[in-house]
């Protein structure tokens, strides 16, 4: 009995290094499994390398007639008795067959995708809700988060090769380079914050004014743009306070990732981070689109190491109870049981 996971996204995000990350997870708890994604020559590379069976379909529009037939011979091959579809694209081409089908939601995506299928998967309650409220039976509707973990293997970065002062307030922006990120309000925070540098994690349409904004505003020789990272670890380490000004955020995973490196963190108080932070205990919480707010709460960090270590072992605690690979995993595995694949 196997379970066979569709991504129907080529490009890096988010939700793409989960796919990987839990994959490797499942694998490693003894899940049988294979996947079928979309052409990217890294993720098929780290998903070998993990010992998962892997087969590149095209994943197109409503024109392509030939991704779900392709992926339905590959689930039979692979013995297949739990198909998961990551998102949209993949549930439009995951094929019926003797095989229970699932659908992985990261957001509050249209489910017509998803209709015939047996289950749907949220990775918040507050999503799994809306699943609900949208006439999807509550008994077929799970909520099961994403895990976060610190590899000990992964060392920081070296401040240095980034040009960046080893004794300066460094402040980690983790992200798409996209309006919803709000990387902009990190740019204008940091006009208030004449001493600290600021890294930018991602890639994505608005670097070219992002970056112009940085010289505009007189902060472009503080300001790193990283571009896409694969050593996000090494950047938690490095920082001593992450910025996570999103405008939109159904989850918020970079919230659960500082809790695992023990980095404090200062989020806008969008759905997804609002539903996790306790505020004042784990974290920080300011309005959305507030630049001052956030500039604040990052001095009130900095200014504070005590503060930083309780919201450090507050996270920590977080993680180990919530987040942790083993219970999410466990979790994973108890929904593949109920239908079908051990």
């Amino acid at each position: 009995m196997s379970v066979l996971h569709l991504l129907g996204t080529a490009g890096e995000g988010g939700a793409e290094t989960y796919f990987v990350d839990l994959l490797k997870a499942l694998k490693r708890a003894g899940v049988s499994e294979a996947a079928v994604i979309r052409g990217n020559a890294g993720r098929e590379a780290q998903l070998k390398r993990a010992g998962v069976p892997v087969k590149v379909l095209r994943f197109g529009g409503p024109i392509d007639i030939l991704t779900k037939p392709a992926a339905a011979g590959f689930a039979a091959v692979q013995k297949t008795t739990v198909a998961l579809a990551w998102m949209n694209r993949a549930a439009r081409h995951t094929p019926r067959g003797p095989w229970a089908r699932i659908g992985r939601l990261g957001g509050y995506y249209s489910l017509k995708y998803y209709k015939g299928f047996d289950h749907l998967v949220a990775n918040t309650e507050d999503i799994a809700d809306w699943i609900v409220g949208q006439g999807w039976p509550a008994g077929n509707v799970s909520c099961i988060p994403n895990f976060a973990a610190a590899p000990p293997e992964a060392p920081p970065v070296d401040r240095a090769s980034v040009a960046t002062p080893p004794d300066a307030p460094l402040l980690l922006a983790m992200g798409r380079l996209h309006e919803n990120k709000a990387h902009d309000v990190s740019l204008q925070a940091l006009t208030q914050l004449p001493d600290a540098f600021l890294w930018i994690a991602g890639a994505g349409p608005l670097e070219a004014k992002l970056r112009a904004m940085a010289e505009v505003l007189g902060v472009a020789a503080r300001v790193r743009f990283l571009g896409w990272r694969t050593d996000a670890s090494a950047l938690y380490r490095a920082a001593d306070v992450c910025v996570f000004p999103s405008r939109y955020e159904p989850l918020g995973n970079v919230v659960i990732q500082s809790w695992a490196h023990g980095l404090p963190v200062v989020a806008a108080a969008a759905q997804g981070p609002a539903a996790l932070i306790r505020d004042g205990q784990d974290g920080l919480l300011v309005p959305v689109d507030d630049a001052h707010a956030l500039a604040a709460g990052v001095r009130r960090l900095l200014s504070d190491p005590a503060l930083r270590t309780r919201f450090a072992a507050a996270g920590s605690a977080r993680v180990e109870a919530e987040f942790s690979e083993s219970a999410v995993v466990a979790q994973w595995k108890a929904l593949f049981a109920d239908h079908g694949a051990a």
